[in-house]
């Protein structure tokens, strides 16, 4: 059989949404000024002897990296889009580093708790105008960083609109999650410098020189927690637990309408994303509908544009017709 007789039953596996390199564009930007700004609060909290500012100044070099973790991940994912060795596309190379770059904050966060514990055991004389200065310029940095990926994000978003009922797109996953790990990341950092900002003027108008390093504390604890619902999120899409999603039960109700005899049953399912707001399923059916093929369930299940690929295996009842009915060509 000649490759162009199967043609039409063919299709390639990549199945990663929309134009990623607004997204892959913007991760490298803010990578870079990140990179700068990492290194003037670091020399900054050192000279001026902050903790809370070295703290943030450290954060953001975490930072750094997993924001270029963020946007070679979009590079990999493009590049081997086409590679067959991949099953279901490369998509799940940006759920990875968004996984990697969660890991990278509670690691983060475990070093600013740390260091805050040992200057809360050895306090220090912090200078603190100066280092006022520092940490509200990184503060700047951060709004920046954010607007910046918040307008990718923006962007990505409308690139992947679909026109689905109202009540399929409350629930549709479009969210991209390397998007989302390096959006954390920043938004952390403007937290950190924010609070770094706060037990500055404490210590400068109260003499609380306390506040710095307990400021610190309460700062891993936020980002400890941002971290916490990233893996969660990532390591999710990457165990392929998805079957509590609702499109789960959406399929079910395609293949087994309601009010519909009960001849015809969904006797296993499984369905997992493979891109944002994209899922695969590999279904089999049990039925008494001799006429019921794997073209008409695909027919059933195109009602949600949210599913791109499955695999269908259907049984007839011993009860049901052994012969399909003739069908007559139309003229």
């Amino acid at each position: 059989m000649h490759i162009d007789d199967i043609a039409p039953w063919a299709h390639d596996h990549s199945f990663t949404a929309g134009d990623t390199r607004q997204a892959e564009r913007s991760t490298r930007v803010v990578m870079w000024i990140t990179l700068a700004a990492m290194g003037i609060e670091i020399a900054g909290g050192w000279w001026f002897n902050s903790m809370a500012l070295m703290a943030d100044g450290w954060h953001m070099s975490s930072h750094a990296v997993a924001i270029g973790l963020s946007a070679a991940a979009y590079a990999a994912a493009r590049r081997y889009a086409g590679d067959p060795r991949f099953a279901f596309g490369t998509w799940k190379i940006e759920v990875l580093a968004g996984f990697a770059s969660a890991i990278f904050l509670l690691g983060v966060a475990a070093l600013m708790v740390v260091g805050s514990v040992e200057r809360l055991l050895s306090p220090q004389s912090i200078q603190y105008p100066q280092a006022m200065a520092v940490a509200a310029a990184g503060l700047a940095v951060n709004i920046v960083c954010a607007w910046i990926l918040g307008h990718a994000h923006h962007h990505d978003g409308h690139s992947h609109a679909h026109d689905h009922d109202a009540s399929h797109s409350a629930h549709a996953h479009h969210e991209d999650l390397n998007l989302k790990s390096a959006y954390l990341h920043v938004v952390a950092d403007a937290a950190t410098s924010v609070l770094a900002m706060v037990a500055l003027a404490g210590g400068w108008l109260y003499g609380w020189a306390w506040l710095d390093p307990v400021t610190g504390i309460v700062g891993a604890v936020l980002v400890a927690w941002w971290a916490k619902g990233l893996v969660a999120d990532t390591s999710r899409v990457l165990l392929d637990r998805e079957m509590d999603h609702p499109v789960v039960q959406e399929i079910r109700e395609v293949i087994e309408p309601p009010g519909e005899p009960a001849g015809t049953r969904v006797t296993d399912l499984h369905v997992w994303r493979i891109g944002k707001g994209i899922y695969a399923c590999a279904l089999t059916v049990v039925t008494r509908d001799a006429a019921l093929t794997p073209d008409v369930v695909r027919q059933r299940l195109a009602v949600h544009e949210e599913v791109v690929h499955s695999t269908i295996e259907i049984h007839l009842h011993p009860d049901a017709a052994t012969v399909l009915p003739l069908v007559t060509p139309q003229s």
